[in-house]
């Protein structure tokens, strides 16, 4: 009785498992924190330290390729004003012929 009891168990735990995809799932999230957000850097010792072990754990291949990528900057970039736009003006741009 005991063993039924303990395999029903074990198949009930791995169901669960495929269905919820932790090692999956905590590689997406390293993967994600390492590429994209660039906040790892900033958040610590402790942080980097948890991310970088758990990117290399879940993906051993890319985590090296990753890891020495530089971060993509998520800012656009603002576009600058002339103050002296009405001086630098050229004459088609004041509406006249070039």
């Amino acid at each position: 009785m005991g063993i039924v009891v303990t395999a029903a168990a074990a198949l009930a735990v791995g169901h669960l498992l495929g269905r919820l995809r932790p090692w999956q799932r905590l590689g997406d999230w390293a993967a994600d924190q390492v590429r994209f957000t660039g906040a790892w850097v900033r958040g610590g010792a402790g942080r980097q330290a948890v991310v970088v072990l758990a990117h290399a754990t879940t993906a051993p291949r890319t985590s090296w390729r990753i890891l020495r990528a530089p971060g993509t900057e998520t800012r656009a970039p603002a576009p600058m004003r002339d103050p002296d736009w009405v001086a630098n003006r050229t004459r088609a741009d004041k509406g006249g012929t070039p």
